[in-house]
């Protein structure tokens, strides 16, 4: 079952916390280096810059629903379900200034538990496939992105796992469940690297400086989105030397799946942060968003002939 084809009034009833909206986009952040949350790089201020940016022309999501490639559940997936997530700095070995960043952001337990409960059944699994978990935290594949994003920290958060036993359409097709809640006020944002390989990184080198296989594989997945062909990147296990290069373990780019999944018709793909931090992690992300723009600017899909009425707004002429 797909966005397309979910009862809105059955969803209502199983997500009474989230209320229908406009169409949020949907977000992959390459996170990189713990470090850029701190550094006042250009990954950074670009991140900085597109919370403003979000939040003026969207305004404020009910909750902000974040896929990172630093938690990894076997055999079930686990949402967030604290009220006060706590900040995670699951990382060792970096300057000490790094451990005394928080990000005091509200968890939202009751949402979590509808969505818990909402994809358990369209999973249609007898055995519990998706769980909440009430103590874990945020880390910093979440907070660190999210943090510059938005700084206030007033925005509930939840975040999700990733089962590492499943398989890439697996991973794909729980990203096309996520996408009907982008037009009940949620914000879902994916954070993991394109190409991620920490044995080849190189320090002090500039953004533009990288490998012919990272190039080559970041090239390919830029295509692929371009083009729409978005399905196609569940083949990326299937790619060869770049793909053993790029990725020697699958979970920096697993995220990337989940944001893929959960575009829908008629949104369009615009990049940024294009460039590689240490020469083999690829920075490059994507928001996707609707094509047609009403004039509050809260983007949602319209009929073909672009006619209808933004739930936020005027009908659009």
């Amino acid at each position: 079952m797909t966005a397309s084809t979910i009862d809105p009034t059955a969803l209502a009833r199983a997500l009474p916390s989230l209320q229908p909206s406009a169409r949020w986009p949907v977000l992959f952040v390459g996170h990189g280096s713990p470090t850029n949350v701190i550094e006042r790089n250009v990954w950074h201020l670009t991140w900085r810059d597109l919370g403003q940016e979000l939040l003026q022309r969207h305004g404020r999501p009910q909750l902000i629903l974040c896929i990172s490639a630093h938690w990894l559940t076997r055999s079930f997936w686990s949402l967030t379900g604290a009220a006060q997530p706590p900040t995670v700095h699951d990382f060792s070995g970096f300057e000490p200034e790094l451990y005394q960043v928080q990000y005091p952001v509200p968890g939202a337990p009751q949402s979590a538990q509808e969505l818990a409960a909402w994809l358990q059944a369209q999973l249609q699994q007898k055995t519990p496939a998706v769980v909440v978990d009430e103590a874990r935290g945020l880390d910093h594949g979440a907070w660190g992105v999210l943090q510059p994003m938005f700084p206030q920290a007033d925005i509930p958060v939840v975040q999700l796992s990733m089962d590492y036993t499943r398989s890439m359409q697996e991973h794909w097709a729980l990203g096309q469940q996520l996408a009907a809640l982008r037009e009940r006020g949620v914000l879902i944002v994916a954070s993991g690297n394109i190409v991620h390989n920490l044995q080849t990184r190189r320090y002090g080198t500039g953004i533009n400086a990288t490998y012919r296989w990272a190039l080559h594989f970041d090239d390919r997945v830029s295509n692929l989105i371009l083009s729409g062909q978005l399905e196609q990147l569940t083949q990326f296990v299937q790619w060869g030397d770049i793909t053993e290069l790029s990725h020697p373990t699958p979970e920096h780019f697993w995220p990337l799946l989940y944001a893929a999944g959960a575009v829908l018709p008629g949104d369009v793909p615009r990049f940024f942060n294009a460039g590689f931090q240490m020469a083999s992690i690829s920075m490059r992300s994507v928001l996707w968003e609707g094509q047609f723009r009403c004039g509050c600017g809260a983007n949602r899909e319209f009929q073909a002939q672009k006619k209808g009425t933004c739930p936020a707004c005027s009908p659009l002429g």
